[in-house]
């Protein structure tokens, strides 16, 4: 497919929508920092369609949201072991205007340089590399901090996040790739017989009455899992599925684990 032109997100969150409207099904976000492709041009110009570098996944974003940068750059931002936000919100100075991002945001602030940018840049918040990986301590205090976020179809934050927005999330963070959808997502890491081999911080999920996965979470025990369903929240789980601790009722029903966090 034809590369029209490249782009990085430059505000704090932008939505990524099925069709070419603002009326049209939100499929996910761009964060402060997420890079991405253009791959073709609505016909009336406003819309653009953009593949994300991340998890090369695909949808439209407002022309008006676009900010265009050059080849060379994108590039770099391929390249360079850049920082990622880990407060819930962020501030930073940009082109001498304050703005506030949000957890998970990429910070163009290399380990080996400072600045390397085509904009002037400041960051004020807590940070770490983004491929350093972590241990399951550090994602546990990391999910934590999006309990009780709203549910939101394409959400990514703590504002708004659906169930695989936050299982990619929390990994992109502890320097995990994982792809966007958790149909995608169960095929990641290596396969768990069973719930009684489970490890905090693997995943765990969940299946429709036709057989096909439509639900994620991250086993915090054994018998306990945070996943977005209403809001992001802790339930209780056993072989059967999601016992929603509230309701005394099953949610979801239970299909397997994958394990993606290193020993």
């Amino acid at each position: 497919m034809e590369i029209l032109e490249y782009g990085v997100c430059r505000l704090s969150v932008v939505p990524v929508r099925a069709e070419t409207s603002d009326k049209a099904e939100q499929v996910t976000q761009l964060l402060f920092g997420d890079h991405y492709e253009v791959t073709d041009q609505a016909t009336d110009r406003k819309w653009l369609r953009i593949r994300s570098n991340f998890d090369n996944y695909e949808g439209w974003i407002d022309e008006k949201q676009h900010h265009g940068i050059s080849r060379e750059y994108f590039e770099y931002l391929n390249q360079a072991e850049f920082k990622i936000t880990t407060d819930v919100t962020s501030s930073i100075l940009y082109n001498k205007s304050r703005q506030i991002i949000l957890m998970g945001s990429m910070i163009p602030i290399s380990s080996s340089e400072l600045f390397k940018m085509e904009e002037q840049f400041a960051f004020i918040g807590e940070a770490k590399n983004l491929g350093q990986k972590r241990e399951f301590e550090f994602l546990r205090n990391t999910v934590i901090k999006y309990l009780n976020s709203p549910y939101m179809w394409g959400g990514k934050s703590t504002f708004g996040v659906d169930c695989s927005g936050l299982t990619q999330m929390v990994f992109k963070i502890c320097g995990y790739r994982l792809l966007r959808d958790s149909t995608q997502q169960a095929t990641q890491g290596k396969p768990v017989n069973s719930l009684h081999d489970a490890k905090p911080g693997d995943l765990a999920f969940f299946k429709n009455k036709e057989g096909k996965i439509h639900h994620v979470g991250i086993l915090l025990e054994q018998d306990k899992v945070i996943h977005a369903s209403g809001r992001v929240r802790v339930d209780n789980l056993n072989e059967q599925g999601i016992l929603n601790q509230e309701t005394k009722s099953y949610t979801h029903q239970f299909s397997h684990l994958r394990r993606v966090l290193t020993e």
